[in-house]
């Protein structure tokens, strides 16, 4: 087992977002820490606020005037000779040849993983004498800024994946999922975990150093730049077997882990010695969404420095205690491979850009209103290279 001076924490529950963004988050408490993750858990009697955002298209078939029933009461879809409404024969579609969706040139194999805390990267909130002042909680309001900017943060992302001849030629790094990291009482957003793929590290922090959330933690020069060196960065090189692939919210809600090793895990060999056992524990679980180790982010992949320095996963739990069971029954933390373990519940934002499809089998649907929302948001909603975002 872990020595009793591990650190380690629990985060928050996942709230999926539905339609395409609609967050719905309370507000107070610092996150609980915990000596041991099993025993001695301290709870703080907190004040709850809410705070609510959203924003969504509506791109639904069905329309308020519209009923799934006739006149008479009667199902029309019980009647054979009834057509169904909108449907139309796929014999007649005309066939067109579809140009290939391009292929991002920044999945060569380098990614990286962002981790934005936002109480160790702004030094704007006064963290000390709020409540001498009279002030608001600062972990309330770090908590309130972050929500409001969250729409330019997922909307930051989907530009930045959206790739191609005439649109975002420049993009040199492309955002694979932002999880907004919650506090262990699933009150405040207290962060995100962001992985990227980009050829370089220089790439990477150049993306980085435009994401909105980003800019207002830590502040920006006179020339409007921003400098995210003291975002913690990392090389994940995830497992890529399809038995570490179990879909996300099967059997459970899913759960981050970050784990950082002792400094002498790499040099005394420990990691190396109980990594098979560490997979075929994983394996076993039927848990696994993604995991890999973390490494050192040097500018080249091969370079020797960069050696593994942490443990990402991404898992199912079915709840707090079956998270905690978990990680602490893994070969590595039994081993003492980990100096310390944090344990996170998140919100999944979609970040990916390819969220709309034209819908075949009613060609007549009316979808002006997520157009116009496209355009609002400054994507090509005339653009022939993506058909999948355009009609």
């Amino acid at each position: 087992m872990l020595k009793e001076t591990s650190k380690r924490r629990f985060g928050g529950v996942a709230l999926p977002l539905t339609a395409i963004l609609s967050i719905l988050i309370s507000s107070p408490s610092d996150a609980f820490h915990m000596p041991s993750l099993r025993n001695n858990v301290h709870h703080t009697t907190t004040t709850t606020t809410t705070s609510l955002m959203s924003f969504m298209a509506d791109s639904s078939d069905y329309k308020a005037d519209k009923s799934d029933y006739g006149e008479d009461g009667k199902d029309p879809a019980e009647d054979a000779a009834a057509p169904i409404r909108g449907e139309v024969d796929m014999a007649d579609v005309p066939v067109t040849e579809e140009v290939a969706v391009p292929t991002s040139r920044n999945n060569v194999g380098n990614r990286f993983l962002a981790l934005v805390f936002d109480r160790s990267l702004c030094s704007k909130y006064d963290l000390e004498n709020w409540e001498e002042n009279g002030e608001e909680n600062p972990l309330t309001e770090m908590h309130k800024d972050r929500v409001a900017l969250t729409e330019d943060h997922v909307m930051w992302a989907r530009k930045q994946n959206l790739y191609n001849e005439t649109f975002n030629t420049d993009s040199m790094a492309d955002i694979r999922f932002s999880h907004q990291l919650l506090s262990s009482d699933l009150q405040r957003t207290i962060g995100h975990a962001m992985v990227i793929d980009s050829p370089t590290i220089d790439h990477c922090r150049e993306a980085l150093s435009r994401d909105p959330i980003i800019r207002s933690l830590v502040g920006v020069d006179d020339d409007g730049q921003c400098d995210v060196s003291s975002v913690p960065l990392y090389r994940w090189r995830q497992i890529r077997d399809h038995t570490l692939r179990i879909d996300d919210g099967r059997y459970g809600l899913p759960t981050m882990l970050l784990a950082f090793d002792r400094p002498e895990a790499m040099s005394d060999g420990l990691r190396e010695e109980v990594q098979n056992e560490h997979l075929e524990y994983l394996i076993r679980s039927e848990k696994i969404i993604a995991c890999g180790p973390l490494h050192v982010a040097t500018q080249e992949k091969s370079d020797p420095k960069s050696v593994a320095a942490g443990t990402l996963m991404i898992f199912n739990a079915k709840d707090r205690n079956d998270a905690i069971e978990f990680v602490e029954n893994d070969p590595m933390a039994m081993a003492g491979v980990y100096e310390t373990m944090t344990v996170h519940r998140y919100n999944q934002l979609d970040v990916t850009g390819k969220f709309v499809s034209e819908n075949l089998y009613y060609p007549n649907q009316n979808t002006y209103q997520m157009k116009e929302a496209m355009e609002y948001w400054g994507y090509p909603v005339d653009d022939e290279q993506t058909k999948w975002l355009n009609w």
